[in-house]
């Protein structure tokens, strides 16, 4: 597995200056043509990975069929001529960005990955990291086996051909506890749609119902709305689930039970304000992060501006809170494409003025307070702020929606190296100055685990989410980091 690589690309992400979300996972059983269902959930989850997209289907006649494409879900997979040949009524899929992969992207690192067993054919599509895989790769190769992508998800495929056990959900189960870090899976088999998420919960998995029949699993209930499935409940950390159209949910819970650690960053961006995590609104949870920034951070100042679109529920929650009016003082170009297909470097070095533009009238003259998600590497902050300040505002104030990010994440996340972010090697007055802002804030972690729901903030001796971006105090050590050199915080 190689280090993480750093896509070129959205304008307002021209140096890489934002955290992705590797990929997402979607799967329907029991409907006619599951695979254009499948397209309509992937569309939904394009926020997770708009790098590749992929969907294997299964026909009784026909067999699996699979289609996998670079770029966007709806430049490839509404096409008439290429859903035909994605017959079923059984078909799963899968949107990425990649954490581990080749350095060059290669279509043989797009999933799901397929495997042909003995009792028959299954695919599977994974979303999150894998962190021992170097060493399961390396055992895997000098025992014969044969990969065909960098991509450390493959390791399941070939862990679960070794497998002895005589149906593919026990050899998935097999696999999987050979496998530490973070995975929500969603797989198939000729008839059976299987879903599974890791003991700790890092990454979500929804299961919905669609019709008399029909099942889905989905990374987010947002794309269960988009098909018009009904949210039923969230697949349980260290749950499996095998679904056919006719006997409808077999659960089981295979691995040892421990404390969930859920993303707490999927609350902060990651998942569409539209979806629902552990029963609260993420709209509402990024609108109460907000409220907890005005009541910590204070400031005199004429406007509260988000920095779009991530940072608008929490700008909304600040403005509340605060009584300031809120303002549209940046507006994004919805229709720009990705910078990187742009001919010129002077061109893709004004990525962010493509996507993002001052609007002038309103922010003439202000004291103006700027919400953003996160700070990472600190290059998009310091453009949006000259950008401001050319526009004439008076001041300019940042209010960040999560702690510092100080820490890579090794779970599924495309992460820089720690001694690029600039929360790892900066103190917060030292970012103030690096950014050129008249102030600088960041909600506290007690803060933001008050946002969450957690009335008493984070319990430091168990926090109930896996936080190790922001705390350095990962739940599971990242064996394939430190093998490379990675060095851990140090025990207090």
């Amino acid at each position: 597995m190689s280090e993480p690589r750093f896509f070129a690309a959205t304008p307002h992400d021209a140096a890489g200056d934002t955290l992705h979300e590797e990929c997402g996972v979607f799967g329907v059983v029991g409907v006619t043509d599951a695979a254009n269902f499948v397209a309509l959930g992937l569309h939904a989850l394009q926020h997770r990975g708009q790098e590749a997209g992929g969907i294997v289907s299964y026909h009784p006649e026909e067999g699996f069929n699979s289609a996998r494409r670079f770029g966007y879900v709806r430049d490839n997979f509404t096409k008439q001529s290429l859903m035909e040949t994605l017959p079923g009524a059984l078909s799963i899929g899968h949107v990425r960005y990649s954490t581990a992969g080749s350095k060059g992207a290669a279509i043989r690192d797009v999933q799901p990955f397929f495997g042909e067993f003995s009792m028959g054919g299954a695919a599977i599509a994974h979303n999150g990291n894998i962190t021992n895989a170097n060493a399961l790769r390396r055992e895997l190769i000098e025992r014969g086996s044969i990969f065909q992508s960098s991509s450390d998800s493959e390791c399941i495929i070939h862990l679960m051909a070794r497998s002895l056990q005589r149906d593919i959900p026990s050899r998935m189960e097999d696999a999987l506890r050979r496998v530490e870090g973070a995975f929500s899976v969603v797989a198939m088999t000729r008839t059976k749609l299987i879903g599974v998420r890791d003991p700790l919960g890092v990454r979500p998995l929804v299961l919905g119902k669609i019709g008399e029949d029909g099942w889905v699993l989905s990374s987010e209930t947002c794309a269960l709305d988009i098909i018009g499935a009904e949210f039923i409940r969230e697949i349980e950390p260290g749950e499996m689930v095998v679904i056919t159209a006719t006997d409808g949910v077999e659960s089981s819970h295979p691995f040892r039970k421990a404390p969930s650690k859920f993303c707490i960053f999927e609350h902060v961006y990651f998942s569409r304000p539209d979806s629902i995590i552990g029963g609260r609104s993420v709209y509402e949870t990024r609108r109460q992060i907000g409220v907890e920034l005005a009541r910590e951070a204070p400031v005199e100042a004429d406007l509260v501006c988000a920095v779009p679109d991530s940072g608008t529920p929490a700008a909304i929650g600040f403005a509340h809170e605060s009584g300031i009016p809120f303002g549209m003082g940046i507006i994004r170009n919805q229709y720009m494409g990705r910078t990187f297909i742009e001919p010129t470097e002077q061109i893709r070095n004004m990525g962010v003025r493509l996507k993002l533009n001052v609007n002038r009238a309103l922010i003439r003259g202000k004291k103006v307070i700027l919400v953003d998600d996160s700070v990472v590497r600190g290059t998009t902050s310091r453009k949006i702020k000259e950008m401001i300040l050319d526009a004439g505002a008076a001041e300019v104030h940042f209010r960040i929606a999560s702690p510092p990010t100080a820490w890579p994440c090794f779970y599924g996340v495309d992460t820089p190296q720690r001694d690029k972010l600039l929360a790892a090697t900066m103190s917060e007055d030292e970012m103030r100055h690096h950014l050129g802002v008249d102030s600088l804030k960041f909600i506290s972690l007690d803060g933001l685990y008050r946002a969450v729901g957690e009335a008493e903030g984070r319990k430091s001796s168990c926090p109930q989410y896996c936080d190790a971006c922001f705390s350095g105090e990962y739940p599971v050590v990242p064996a394939d980091k430190i093998e490379e050199g990675f060095q851990m915080k140090a025990a207090e």
